[in-house]
């Protein structure tokens, strides 16, 4: 899977990209200024970065011209708070690849994320599977054995961090975090909302409930 770096000084951000990311099985790196985040870009081991603008020591601008001056055209998203068109421009301008305004939803950030990625790569990047269970990772199509099931964009993101964590309890507040994003509500119901809608299309007994503690992926062939 591709290796993602993270250069963001907020820790609450940089925490919820890193957990999400790994939860579908990216392996990511976190940095919380821009001189790291230059060294870490151009050290070769990275195949993406996320870029925060607002980085203390060299701001995101500069580092992604340090990088573009230096002939390093590792794919670039730039993440900030600042949503104006002239900065958005600014950004492009510089040789970003993408531009992602704050706050945003996790669902978006990893559709730009493979998008960049598409080119790529692992072998892995094709489909995942478990338990008579998968999932085509271009087509966005689940499948039952032989049986195709069509899932919406958020359905499938939740089936997916159940298919790279099979076996694995998981509470309700990582699939929200991992599912909806940073700034939700800790009190939504939507989890289970759409637990319910994958056991329909999946099959009830394909997710099970742990009381108190979160929901698990089954093997069923």
């Amino acid at each position: 899977m591709a290796r993602i770096l993270i250069a963001e000084d907020e820790p609450r951000i940089a925490v919820f990209i890193e957990r999400g990311l790994r939860a579908l099985g990216f392996t990511t790196t976190t940095v919380g200024d821009g001189v790291s985040a230059v060294d870490y870009a151009n050290s070769g081991s990275f195949d993406l970065v996320l870029l925060d603008i607002g980085l203390p020591m060299m701001d995101g601008f500069a580092v992604l011209r340090r990088l573009r001056e230096g002939r390093n055209q590792i794919p670039v998203i730039i993440l900030t708070a600042r949503s104006s068109v002239a900065d958005t421009v600014s950004g492009l301008e510089s040789g970003a690849d993408d531009y992602l305004a704050k706050p945003f939803h996790f669902e978006e950030l990893v559709a730009r994320v493979r998008l960049r990625l598409r080119e790529d790569r692992s072998p892995e990047a094709g489909a995942i599977s478990y338990g008579g269970l998968s999932l085509d990772l271009r087509t966005r199509q689940a499948h039952v054995g032989a049986r195709v099931v069509d899932l919406s964009a958020r359905e499938f993101m939740l089936a997916e961090v159940f298919l790279r964590n099979p076996g694995q309890v998981l509470s309700r507040e990582q699939l929200l975090s991992h599912v909806w994003g940073y700034d939700f509500d800790p009190g939504s119901n939507v989890v289970d909302v759409y637990v319910r809608h994958l056991r329909r299309k999946l099959g009830a007994e394909r997710i099970s409930t742990l009381r108190g503690m979160g929901y698990r992926l089954e093997a069923l062939e």
